[in-house]
């Protein structure tokens, strides 16, 4: 398992990805391949969503990465605002510049939800690994 806290900006957001990459490759997911790079890019749309809708000024959001299975690769990220539950746009216009990272993420992951916590909620996905 894999746990570390990062501060809600955009820094920390992409320092996530990064170190979330280098786990990967740890767990056998190497550098560049398919896999790993949709794993990353679920890891960085969760992160940017923390640091964007679920940030609280002076508090720092969570990545825990775990392989619950053979197979199977678990992503949750954790921030400290509990009543901005991630919803996503059915059908975003063609103008907007958000509303696209859960679509992303549903057509990424086997599976996603949110699991509400004291303060907060998780944001979780899995995929295959």
């Amino acid at each position: 398992m894999f746990v570390q806290r990062f501060s809600a900006t955009r820094r920390g957001a992409r320092l996530a990805r990064l170190l979330a990459l280098h786990q990967f490759d740890a767990w056998g997911l190497p550098y560049g391949s398919e896999r790993s790079e949709n794993a990353a890019l679920i890891v960085a749309e969760l992160a940017a969503n923390a640091v964007l809708h679920g940030r609280v000024p002076g508090r720092d959001f969570e990545l825990a990465l775990s392989v619950p299975s053979p197979g199977a690769l678990l992503i949750e990220v954790t921030d400290t605002r509990g009543e901005a539950a991630p919803i996503p746009s059915a059908e975003p216009g063609l103008c907007q510049e958000s509303g696209r990272g859960l679509l992303l993420v549903a057509a990424l992951a086997t599976s996603w939800g949110v699991r509400q916590r004291t303060p907060g909620k998780t944001v979780w996905a899995r995929c295959s690994a």
